[in-house]
């Protein structure tokens, strides 16, 4: 087994939770100079790796390290909310030409299509962008609704679901990326996207801190 390797933001976490646990995750980030939310993945790996503990209202104090059996439990433990990312959303008027311009841009594999109220209506991938752009009809033209992706063929997560299930959802679907949504009376509200480079960095964190 390779040493376990752990990146120096969560060192300092560890360090500063063994000397000062239990303590909450708002009080550890003000020590970091960070913010709650970049600290999220990071608590969220160490606990579920067993080197923390975390109470509800009491925060978080150091536990040690779990044995290799408790990887398996761990990882089911996973929430897409820990490790999920900013989605990039385009209107559903946005012209076919417009969102190959932005999905190079903002360097990402799926844009995510709204309405007017910003409810999710439809997926554009790169090979829906690729296939609409040969012919000889106008990009220009052509808004992206007519070639996306529409439910009840979209899918998508909570930020509630289970790492190891939404990943399952895109290899069985073959995709790279679901949208994180809000369900409400109106529709899906957008909160986020889960990639599998997200999920790969994810597992792969989690691996290093159980010495695997």
């Amino acid at each position: 087994m390779s040493p376990i390797e752990l990146n120096k933001r969560q060192d300092a976490i560890l360090q500063i939770v063994k000397e000062n646990g239990p303590i909450t995750g708002e009080h550890i980030a003000e020590r970091l100079g960070l913010t709650r939310a970049t600290l999220r993945p990071d608590l969220a790996i160490l606990t579920m790796a067993g080197f923390l503990d975390a109470r509800p209202r009491v925060g978080y104090f150091y536990a040690g390290k779990k044995s290799t059996a408790a990887f398996t439990e761990s990882m089911l433990n996973l929430k897409v909310k820990d490790f999920q990312s900013v989605p990039v959303v385009v209107s559903e008027e946005m012209t076919i030409y417009e969102a190959i311009i932005h999905m190079f841009s903002e360097d990402v594999g799926t844009l995510f299509v709204v309405d007017k109220n910003e409810m999710l209506q439809g997926v554009l991938s790169r090979k829906d962008l690729l296939r609409s752009s040969i012919g000889t009809q106008d990009l220009n033209k052509m808004p992206v609704h007519i070639i996306m992706t529409r439910m009840p063929n979209i899918a998508y997560c909570l930020n509630s679901d289970s790492l190891v299930n939404t990943a399952k959802k895109l290899i069985e679907r073959e995709i790279d990326s679901v949208p994180v949504v809000e369900e409400t009376e109106q529709g899906l509200i957008i909160t986020g996207r889960l990639t599998k480079t997200s999920i790969t960095r994810a597992f792969i964190s989690l691996a290093e801190t159980h010495d695997l």
